[in-house]
């Protein structure tokens, strides 16, 4: 048996690279874990916007998953991009038959550009199928915002909605602050809640247009600390580190919201 850790993602495919299952598998990579896949839809994108959305079927899904059960040895798996309550039950589903190790939950919902990826009517789908199993849930703060019920306007709203998202079953929780609560902030905040702790990941705040995929590099980069053993807040400080240095050297690619950079990370350590 092959000691290489080994993570899967399933999530949806981002032509321009950035995001999606592409980030995934980048971030996987750089940090030691081979990665393996299964695409939930298909995107036409760019840093510009998303300009099709074509959903994969359930056969096909449910193929890719469990070829991926049947032959390799998955530690951790994150789930991002879903689209349609069919798709999110079909997942709930694999994911409660195979097993696979932690499960790191990014509920994907608007594109950095603004177009909607989750359908309205598969919110109440993704709390009551998916949250119950995740270990972890990422959730930027329009994300928690839209989970929860809870208007988030200061660390006392985050709070009762971190309170509630675990009385929807997760373990868990940690609420992403690229959406600062003050924007004229200098220093972007992280809200973290475990079964043994609640802290705060801080990092100066980097003005850039170029943050296209920092929510599933952020949360792919978990699945992988966690695929290779790390306790849960060692992990989430290294997602933190690594979102940070993606951030701070941009590789100034596209005309819009550009991708983060995987790399840096790795060049900086």
């Amino acid at each position: 048996m092959s000691n290489v850790k080994q993570a899967l993602t399933i999530a949806g495919s981002d032509s321009g690279g950035g995001a999606g299952i592409q980030a995934d598998l980048k971030t996987f990579q750089m940090r030691g874990v081979f990665g393996t896949s299964a695409i939930t839809a298909i995107t036409a994108q760019n840093t510009l916007g998303v300009f099709d959305i074509h959903p994969v079927p359930i056969k096909t899904i449910e193929a890719q998953i469990k070829a991926i059960a049947d032959d390799f040895d998955i530690q951790a798996v994150k789930v991002g991009m879903l689209g349609t309550p069919e798709i999110i039950e079909c997942v709930a589903e694999n994911l409660k038959k195979y097993q696979f190790g932690q499960f790191v939950l990014d509920p994907v919902m608007i594109a950095k550009g603004g177009a909607p990826l989750l359908q309205e009517n598969a919110v109440n789908a993704l709390v009551e199928n998916l949250l119950p199993l995740a270990d972890v849930i990422t959730p930027n703060i329009p994300e928690a915002e839209a989970l929860s019920g809870v208007k988030i306007t200061d660390e006392a709203s985050v709070k009762e909605a971190v309170k509630r998202l675990k009385a929807l079953g997760t373990k868990n929780v940690i609420i992403k602050g690229g959406h600062e609560l003050d924007s004229q902030s200098e220093i972007c905040r992280d809200w973290v809640f475990t079964d043994k702790a609640q802290f705060v990941l801080e990092s100066p705040r980097f003005n850039t247009p170029h943050t296209h995929g920092t929510g599933c590099t952020f949360s792919a980069c978990l699945t992988a600390e966690l695929a290779k053993g790390q306790p849960m807040e060692e992990a989430m400080r290294i997602a933190k580190d690594f979102i940070t240095a993606a951030i701070t050297h941009p590789l100034n690619i596209g005309h819009g919201h550009g991708p983060t950079n995987h790399w840096a990370y790795s060049q900086l350590s």
